[in-house]
């Protein structure tokens, strides 16, 4: 309705109750209550009409503004999306609110990137990802079975009688939290291209390195840091014949020192070299015992179970631990839930690229010894 038509309403309505009243006067008698809640009505419509009128004269003073695109963009964004592009920003030197470069010339990172890194970590190693991780800070502690020590069982008992008590022993192992970085240099070309997925380019690199430290660190250890698999007890350690070759039988006692119930979820852990060598070892009926798989998770399956390859894992040499096995559930791993990263602008400003430096806190022990066996050739 144009104005022109809001004003004919209005004083229609306005005669309707000139009306009302007029006709009172010539009776002469006072408004009924039905003519007064309808006076009421139309006076309320009158004064709806006046204020969209008022409003309509109000508004031919006001323009409209266009909303800038990055506003649009933003105010549309998840939290996830919004800390994606306050990193974006940050590698490319933006300045908006949320970011504030310090005085030292870092910058912190948001906590979903951080997140995200982890996740990745996860992805890239099958280790960590199958490991008992303990995604908290500060020292935990935790029991540790050992089967060689405890007698567990069942036994019959007549009603009113105590049953012989058996022998349990628990000890602890302690996770702490050991600090360790990494340096990424991302090359000022890269970042400078608008269209180049900066975020995703540094999140893999990130998670890259931190993957192939602490895939190490699981499985070999650090004298007087992270312990990992250093610890695997000599029960469950088959040592080679010789020092420089792995036989058919050497494999499948390093299999059986697991036992039955953990099997399942059993896989091998090998370097390359040594996967190339296996790859010729055959059974006693002349069958190879390393098959290619499409439905294993690596492509390879040895004695039933999947093959994963970790350049973190020594090749075939004399005193070298060559092969690891078992349900890597026994290996308790402790990792903070945040990884601190910063953006350093100073580091490799002279060579064009910008330095971007992780820091992540973890720990990592065996936990459950039955679990998880290892082959270690002879010392020459």
């Amino acid at each position: 309705m144009n104005e022109k038509e809001l004003v004919e309403t209005r004083n229609a309505k306005v005669a309707q109750m000139e009306n009302i009243l007029n006709t009172a006067k010539v009776e002469n008698r006072a408004v009924t209550d039905e003519e007064n809640a309808k006076f009421e009505n139309l006076e309320k419509e009158v004064k709806n009409i006046d204020r969209t009128i008022a409003l309509n004269e109000r508004m031919q003073n006001v323009s409209l503004r266009e909303v800038p695109k990055t506003e649009v963009a933003m105010a549309e964004m998840t939290n996830e999306e919004k800390d994606a592009k306050v990193f974006e920003n940050m590698i490319r030197n933006y300045k908006n609110e949320t970011f504030t470069t310090k005085a030292d010339g870092q910058a912190t990172i948001p906590s979903t990137i951080a997140s995200k890194i982890i996740d990745k970590v996860v992805e890239i190693s099958p280790i960590f990802r199958l490991a008992d991780r303990y995604n908290i800070k500060g020292k935990i502690t935790l029991p540790k079975y050992n089967s060689q020590t405890s007698t567990l069982s069942m036994q019959y008992v007549t009603e009113g009688t105590s049953a012989t008590p058996n022998e349990l022993k628990l000890t602890n192992i302690e996770l702490d939290g050991y600090l360790a970085s990494t340096l990424s240099y991302v090359s000022n070309s890269l970042i400078n291209n608008s269209a180049f997925d900066i975020v995703g380019f540094v999140i893999a690199k990130m998670a890259q390195a931190i993957a192939i430290f602490i895939e190490g660190e699981l499985l070999k250890g650090t004298n007087g840091k992270v312990e990992g698999l250093s610890t695997i007890p000599a029960s469950m350690i088959v040592t080679t014949e010789s020092a420089t070759a792995i036989t058919t039988d050497e494999l499948m006692d390093v299999q059986d020192k697991v036992v039955d119930k953990y099997q399942g979820a059993s896989i091998w852990i090998m370097n390359r070299t040594t996967r190339s060598a296996i790859r010729k070892l055959k059974d006693k009926e002349g069958q190879y015992l390393l098959n290619k798989d499409l439905n294993s998770k690596w492509g390879y399956t040895l004695l039933g179970r999947d093959v994963y390859c970790s350049d973190q894992v020594d090749g075939i040499g004399a005193g070298k631990t060559a092969i690891f096995y078992g349900d890597f559930s026994g290996l308790a791993v402790k990792v903070s839930e945040d990884v601190e990263m910063k953006i350093l602008d100073q580091v490799q400003a002279i060579n064009h690229l910008t330095t971007i430096v992780a820091f992540i806190e973890f720990d990592a022990k065996l936990a459950d010894e039955q679990k998880i066996a290892k082959l270690v050739l002879k010392t020459a």
